[in-house]
């Protein structure tokens, strides 16, 4: 799961940086994402997709592109936003949660509906981390690393674009939460053999 996070992370820190000039795709979601043979995510469909200035690094636009559930709610409070990374930023905050979660954009509740991000902040504040996380993992993942993969997603979906780190930044983060789950799997791995090297050996480990 977190590794396609992060391919996914790595996609986009190399529009945001590497490209020249930067690339802001501008209708990240999940519908967006295909996985490739190897499992790597890639992204689709660069038809909204705008380039930005480098020498102060936003342009101001006057029209909202993309997929509700996926937008930067600041294009919602103002006629004109300007156009940066931190756009994309939001949406990818909603597909991370999407893919921790397995849950839809919109959760819809009897006769009230409620946005991923919403739903996510609410349980995290009663520290019901396992209720967050995508139930078909049967809990084989690092509670740590989970909770710190959720806490970063609801940073990256911050209300204020301001308050929103930058790709880079992101990638980095997913990074250090991909190693602790791997470490954790090879802790698991070791744990393994060394049982079944106690079966087979009576009970005594074998140096």
């Amino acid at each position: 799961m977190q590794h396609k996070i992060s391919s996914l992370g790595i996609r986009l820190e190399y529009l945001h940086r590497d490209c020249k000039p930067p690339i802001v795709h501008r209708d990240i979601k999940s519908a967006n994402i295909i996985l490739s043979e190897n499992f790597e995510s890639k992204l689709a469909d660069f038809g909204l997709s705008r380039t930005f200035p480098t020498e102060c690094g936003t342009y101001v636009s006057t029209v909202v592109a993309g997929t509700p559930g996926y937008l930067d709610p600041e294009v919602h409070v103002t006629d004109r936003y300007r156009l940066n990374e931190k756009r994309d930023i939001y949406s990818f905050a909603v597909v991370l949660l999407q893919i921790i979660t397995r849950q839809p954009v919109i959760r819809k509740k009897e006769n009230e509906n409620s946005h991923i991000t919403q739903w996510v902040t609410n349980v995290l504040a009663k520290d019901d981390i396992k209720n967050i996380i995508d139930p078909s993992l049967e809990g084989d993942f690092d509670i740590i690393s989970a909770k710190m993969a959720v806490e970063l997603a609801v940073t990256f979906a911050s209300q204020t674009s301001a308050k929103r780190p930058t790709m880079n930044e992101v990638v980095t983060e997913l990074k250090e939460c991909l190693a602790m789950e791997l470490a954790r799997k090879r802790m698991v791995v070791v744990l393994i053999s060394l049982s079944i090297q106690m079966i087979y050996n009576d009970g005594e480990f074998v140096y």
